[in-house]
């Protein structure tokens, strides 16, 4: 398997922190899933279950079972469903909250362990390891029929057919764009700083910036003017090829930003960008349909 740069180059902000620093505590596995772990830094944000039915499960997928994280109010829905894609890291506890938020606001949102087949996240310390041992030998289009289970188990579960979206984060941003290029069910979605280029192997055939002018829902794509790992110019290409297609979409850049200055349990952390681009992609979900009520 050919390693692919790109994607090295995409974690290049994280070296700095290994995730050996996380400190990685097992209190048990469902199926490789990690259910807790510790942080580089403690979070900033914790958002506790008061009020919302949360917790592990397990999705049913063409191939075999996958774990996931889910959380949604504790009522009767159907509510609003935000698809999760993960970070390199797993489904740990700051993908967890990021669940929990959404269902403090009268959300259906999933995470799902993607590359639970491979390899085991939170086993494995070494970034380049993960990237090229578990990352780059993830098909796309496994990870895109995934998805399509992860929402076909939403909507069985409490989840609305008509309000879904998706979003996600570095890596997960990227899955993000392929996916509104992929599902026509999609009403919106939102990409935290999706790495846009890569080098095409047999697996990964595309890339976000490849996909752009195909997206099916409108799209907020979150990025920081300081992320060496994603060129602006890029970002601005995949804007403007998607516009020529006639989509909808709308990029923010956060000009003193770092890649990963949503991830509050990380020193690339910040706060007052994270916050905005928060208001943004709630906001964004509810423009175009995807809300309570």
């Amino acid at each position: 398997m050919e390693t692919n740069t790109d994607d090295m180059t995409e974690c290049d902000g994280l070296m700095d922190y290994p995730l050996a620093r996380r400190g990685v505590l097992m209190t048990g596995l469902i199926s490789g899933f990690t259910l807790a772990t510790q942080r580089v830094e403690a979070q900033a944000i914790h958002t506790d279950s008061t009020g919302l039915d949360a917790g592990a499960t397990q999705i049913p997928t063409t191939d075999g079972k996958l774990p996931a994280y889910y959380a949604k109010p504790a009522r009767h829905g159907p509510f609003p469903v935000i698809l999760v894609n993960e970070e390199i890291f797993g489904v740990h506890e700051y993908i967890k909250d990021v669940c929990r938020r959404w269902a403090k606001l009268g959300y259906l949102a999933v995470a799902t362990e993607y590359y639970a087949r491979i390899g085991d996240l939170s086993k494995m310390t070494d970034v380049h390891q993960i990237v090229t041992d578990v990352i780059a030998k993830t098909p796309d289009a496994q990870y895109m029929s995934d998805l399509d289970s992860t929402a076909a188990w939403a909507l069985a579960n409490g989840g609305s057919s008509t309000r879904v979206g998706v979003m996600g984060f570095c890596r997960g941003g990227r899955q993000t764009w392929l996916y509104a290029a992929h599902s026509p069910h999609l009403k919106a979605a939102v990409a935290f700083y999706g790495p846009l280029l890569g080098t095409p192997t047999p697996i990964q055939p595309r890339s976000a910036l490849d996909l752009a002018a195909d997206i099916k829902c409108p799209l907020l794509g979150l990025y920081g003017g300081q992320d060496p790992s994603i060129p602006l110019s890029a970002v601005r290409e995949a804007e403007a090829k998607a516009k020529a297609a006639h989509k909808t979409i709308d990029i923010v850049i956060y000009p003193d930003a770092p890649h990963g200055f949503h991830a509050d349990y990380r020193p690339s952390y910040r706060q007052a960008d994270a916050e905005d681009a928060w208001k943004r992609a709630i906001a964004w979900f509810h423009r175009f349909g995807v809300m309570p009520g």
